[in-house]
């Protein structure tokens, strides 16, 4: 397997057209919540309302037609996505910088994903994008909007990339082994766990997931709190499918909800239930996660009668009732 190559660190001739938000860390009185909130988000749709590989595939690759031809071939399962992918990104042969330009033109940022990005840095949440595009070029992307001092903060979790120098080949190094190169999924479940070594009292982390596809799905299964950008393909989904969510029409809704999250785990339950924007993993994360946390062991037993069984002292406030359910709320 070559050696994945990032292409160095160039800064644009004019840059003056890229959309961009003041860098100003917001100034907040938020608690330091006492679990460990963990922030995952898609890159293209969510983060960028375009997609990064189609803005290249379109302008210096395949173009839009054949692309749009491999993309159906997608959905009807005739191909996977990985081996489409290889296609689209084997079909450009141009220097990564001179690519980077039709970026750079195209792109538009959520106009308020920078604010809660530096809330994020503030209130120490990890912020975390997960992507089945190419590291390489979404750390220059994020480089050049947000400027390397706060790009450096968000770790991508992707695929690399071995991109030749004269741009005569684009190859992507695939993250696992599966038709769609990067499980998303498993990654996310390896951050849990690694989050949970890392809380020594024994609490559980809560895990956010921000997104707007389809292809987000695998991913926002293993997140406790589910964000779907309003009007796309995933929220869509959700609401066909029953699938608890939050909608966000930028990255202020987010913020603001994760806000009341961490005011929530502030307060003490109290044996009242969970309020409507936790799914049931949540709701174990909500019950382990006091100060006298009942150990991982209880928390990953089957069901609640069995924990009330083994602790009773901690789930004495236990009472079957639709809040430790699935139920839909959408915004209308």
């Amino acid at each position: 397997m070559p050696i994945a190559i990032t292409p160095p660190s160039t800064t644009p001739k004019d840059v003056s057209s890229i959309p961009r938000t003041s860098y100003n860390m917001p100034t907040t009185n938020m608690p330091n919540t006492k679990r460990k909130i963990i922030c995952f988000s898609d890159f293209d749709g969510t983060i960028f309302m375009q997609d990064t590989g189609h803005v290249l595939f379109d302008a210096h690759g395949c173009g839009a037609e054949r692309r749009m031809m491999l993309d159906e071939q997608i959905k009807t399962g005739e191909r996977s996505f990985r081996d489409v992918s290889e296609e689209m990104w084997g079909s450009l042969h141009i220097p990564f910088d001179d690519g980077f330009q039709a970026m750079e033109k195209t792109l538009e940022i959520d106009p308020d994903f920078q604010h809660f990005h530096t809330f994020c840095i503030a209130n120490n949440i990890p912020f975390n994008v997960i992507s089945a595009g190419l590291k390489p070029i979404l750390r220059k992307v994020l480089d050049t909007f947000l400027g390397e001092e706060e790009s450096r903060h968000i770790e991508i979790v992707a695929n690399e990339a071995d991109i030749s120098g004269d741009g005569s080949q684009w190859k992507p190094l695939w993250r696992h082994d599966t038709e769609l190169g990067h499980d998303k999924a498993l990654s996310i479940t390896e951050a849990r766990k690694e989050a949970e070594l890392q809380c020594e009292d024994g609490t559980i982390p809560l895990i956010v997931f921000i997104g707007d596809g389809v292809s987000d799905l695998p991913a926002a299964r293993e997140a406790d709190v589910l964000f779907a950008r309003r009007g796309l393909r995933l929220e869509e989904y959700c609401v066909e499918h029953g699938i608890k969510y939050i909608p966000f029409d930028t990255f202020a809704d987010v913020e603001r909800e994760v806000k009341a999250i961490m005011e929530e785990d502030e307060r003490e339950t109290g044996g009242k239930g969970v309020p409507v924007r936790f799914n049931p993993r949540a709701n174990m994360w909500r019950r382990v996660s006091s100060q006298n946390a009942v150990p991982r062991l209880v928390a990953a037993t089957p069901s609640k009668e069995e924990k009330m069984f083994l602790w009773p002292e901690s789930f004495s406030d236990y009472k079957p009732s639709s809040t430790s359910t699935i139920t839909e709320s959408v915004a209308t």
